[in-house]
């Protein structure tokens, strides 16, 4: 007997705990590639506005983090922490997607649950990485600004689209880099190794973040680029944090007359 998709995503959206969150999204992701999820046309939603999440980090205005340096062993826990903490919301960002817009196609959940996946993945190493230097997931304050916008957006999946996985997400191919190239100048191989396998993928999730914006553009007539700027405009006052890592951008799906505009308005 075939189990409920979205049953099965809420239950694991709303998982507190982060090992079993993983583990959740790993089997969900398995079995919706086996086949044995049904969508469920009378299922009712949950308004869920406050995913699962653990007690501790306590969140905290990002003006009030402790600073995060690669400097000193208690700042580069800050700093995986902060990564730590991204890729956790992430997972609930990605099942959100899934649970949240269901009229979306068989293919979108499929791109979205292996996100999840990929996401939950990077957690693992960020967290068993924080346990080796005596820390761990929630040791240290965070801030919510991720799932603020999931919440600002949770009324149009086009918006969704575009203000997450091309704003928010793909702010990680440009700051990352410089992240490994930190770590890796002070000989901190295993936060390399880490941060180069999320970069890899996270490049593959904004393109597809990029594939179902231009589709749902499509599908509603809109021209894609002033779309995005109009939807910049109303959410984030009109301009973008810059400088941008045209290379990654480029290969995660913008277009370079895109990229353009963005650089001659970027903040």
């Amino acid at each position: 007997m075939s189990a409920g998709l979205f049953e099965q995503t809420e239950k694991v959206l709303l998982d507190r705990d982060p090992t079993s969150k993983c583990a959740g999204v790993t089997l969900l992701f398995d079995d919706w590639q086996q086949g044995k999820l049904i969508r469920e046309a009378d299922f009712q939603m949950l308004p869920v506005d406050d995913p699962g999440r653990p007690e501790k980090p306590t969140l905290v205005d990002p003006r009030a983090l402790a600073r995060r340096s690669t400097a000193t062993e208690e700042g580069r826990i800050h700093l995986l922490h902060a990564f730590a903490h991204i890729e956790f919301c992430a997972i609930n960002i990605a099942l959100d997607a899934v649970y949240r817009f269901r009229q979306m196609s068989d293919q979108y959940v499929s791109d979205w649950l292996l996100v999840a996946s990929e996401e939950a993945k990077h957690f693992r190493l960020l967290d068993d990485s924080l346990r080796k230097r005596g820390s761990y997931y929630g040791d240290c304050e965070a801030h919510s600004g991720l799932w603020d916008m999931v919440c600002k957006t949770r009324h149009d999946v086009l918006h969704r689209m575009a203000l997450v996985p091309r704003v928010m997400e793909a702010r990680g191919l440009d700051v990352t880099p410089a992240m490994i190239k930190r770590f890796t100048q002070i000989g901190d191989t295993e936060a390399v190794e880490i941060l180069k396998v999320i970069y890899a993928d996270e490049i593959g999730h904004v393109r597809i973040g990029n594939h179902w914006y231009r589709h749902l553009c499509e599908q509603k007539q809109l021209e894609p680029a002033s779309t995005f700027q109009a939807l910049i405009n109303e959410y984030l006052g009109g301009k973008l944090r810059g400088p941008f890592n045209r290379e990654a951008r480029l290969e995660a799906g913008f277009e370079a007359k895109e990229l353009e505009a963005l650089e001659l308005n970027q903040r």
